[in-house]
C-alpha cells in the first residue's frame, strides 16, 4: 500500500469487487433506485415478529444474496467486517450468525459501509484475505426507536428530517481479477461544528464529507471532472447544499459530478421524505444497487465513494453535547 499522506493510499494490489447485492424495503422500491434493487421485501416485518429482528434479516438476506452472486460458500469468507445503528450492532451480530464467518463488528454509524469497503481492501490487498465480506443495514423503524422517539410517539418531523432507509448491502472483495477494483481511498477523521440538532444530520455530516473529499482531490493532485461521480452516502437535500457551500469556500466545485444517495433514493415531490434518505442501509444499497452495477456495465468507470456518518449518541445530546461526524472515501474504479 501507497500511502500518499498520512490518512490518503492507494492499492499496490488494488482488491477486485467480486460480487454485490442489495435488499430494500416497500417504500425504498417506490423511489427512483426501485428497479436497481436485488430484492423487496415489502412485508416491513420481513416475516418477523420485531423490527429488530426485521433488520437482521435484510442483513441476513443481503449476505446470502452476496455469496450466491459470487458462487461462494460461507466458509470460503476468512473476513467479515459489518455494523449497523442498533445497540452493540445487533442487526448484523445476529443477522449473519448463522454464517459462522470470522467476524469484525465495526461502527462508523451511517458511514459504515465506506469503512468496511477500506477494511476489508487493506486484508485483501496486504494478503490476509483472499475473500473479505462487507455489509450493513438499516431499517426505518428501529433507527426511530434507537435516535428519536418511538412510531406511536407520532411526533412531527421537520423539514430538515431524513427518511432513516430500511435497506442493507452487501460487497465481496477479492484478490482475483474482475472490472471493478478498489484502488484506494482516504481514512476519515472526526469533524464537529457544533450541530446539537438531531433531526438535521446534512448539517452534522456536511463538514466531514468537504474535509475528507477536498483531502483526497488535494492529495491525488485530481480534480472533480476526473470522476464520472462523487458520491456521498446520505447528507440529503440540505447536507449536498451545505457540502457545495463548504467546498466553494475552498475553490472546488463538484456540482456537475456530485451524487448523493440520500437524495437519490427517494422521490422527494411524492413520497414525502423531507431533506432525503438516511441511514447505513442508504448508501450500502444505492452503491450496491446502482453505482457498482452501473461500473459492471462499463457507463461508469470512475468514483469516489464517501459515506457519512453521525457519531452521535442519543444520551450525550440529551446532555447538551453535540454530534460528532466522519466521512470514509473509497476510490473505485472499473
Amino acid at each position: 500500500m501507497e500511502k500518499l499522506s498520512g490518512d490518503v493510499f492507494r492499492f499496490s494490489c488494488p482488491p477486485s469487487v467480486k460480487a454485490f447485492a442489495s435488499v430494500a424495503g416497500k417504500k425504498e422500491s417506490e423511489g427512483p433506485m426501485g428497479e436497481y434493487f436485488d430484492v423487496i421485501d415489502e412485508d416491513a416485518y420481513l416475516g418477523e415478529d420485531t423490527w429488530e429482528k426485521a433488520e437482521s434479516r435484510l442483513q441476513k438476506t443481503a449476505v446470502q444474496k452476496a455469496l450466491q452472486k459470487a458462487g461462494l460458500d460461507a466458509s470460503q469468507i476468512d473476513f467479515m467486517f459489518a455494523g449497523d445503528l442498533i445497540n452493540q450492532c445487533t442487526g448484523s451480530t445476529y443477522g449473519i450468525r448463522d454464517f459462522q464467518i470470522p467476524f469484525f463488528g465495526i461502527y462508523g454509524a451511517c458511514s459504515t459501509m465506506a469503512e468496511g469497503l477500506l477494511l476489508s481492501a487493506m486484508s485483501v490487498n496486504a494478503g490476509y484475505a483472499g475473500y473479505c465480506l462487507n455489509s450493513t443495514s438499516s431499517h426505518f423503524s428501529t433507527a426511530e426507536r434507537q435516535f428519536r422517539f418511538p412510531l406511536s410517539y407520532g411526533g412531527q418531523r421537520t423539514p430538515t428530517s431524513q427518511w432513516t432507509c430500511t435497506a442493507s448491502g452487501a460487497v465481496i472483495l477479492s484478490a482475483e481479477k474482475s472490472k471493478v477494483r478498489i484502488c484506494g481511498g482516504a481514512a476519515g477523521t472526526i469533524t464537529d461544528f457544533g450541530i446539537k440538532d438531531a433531526n438535521n444530520m446534512g448539517a452534522a455530516m456536511a463538514p466531514a464529507a468537504a474535509a475528507t473529499i477536498k483531502r483526497y482531490l488535494d492529495v491525488t493532485g485530481t480534480k472533480p471532472d476526473d470522476y464520472d461521480a462523487i458520491v456521498t452516502g446520505d447528507l440529503g437535500i440540505t447536507g449536498s447544499g451545505l457540502l457545495y457551500d463548504l467546498l466553494m469556500r475552498e475553490k472546488t466545485d463538484i456540482r456537475n459530478v456530485h451524487k448523493d444517495c440520500g437524495v437519490m433514493i427517494f422521490d422527494g415531490e411524492t413520497q414525502d421524505t423531507h431533506a432525503g434518505g438516511s441511514g447505513c442501509g442508504c448508501s450500502a444499497s444505492v452503491l450496491c444497487g446502482y453505482f457498482l452495477r452501473k461500473m459492471e456495465e462499463g457507463s461508469m468507470k470512475n468514483i469516489l465513494f464517501t459515506a457519512t456518518g453521525a457519531l452521535m449518541s442519543p444520551m450525550l445530546l440529551q446532555q447538551g453535547e453535540s454530534i460528532p461526524s466522519i466521512a470514509h472515501l473509497v476510490h473505485i474504479s472499473a
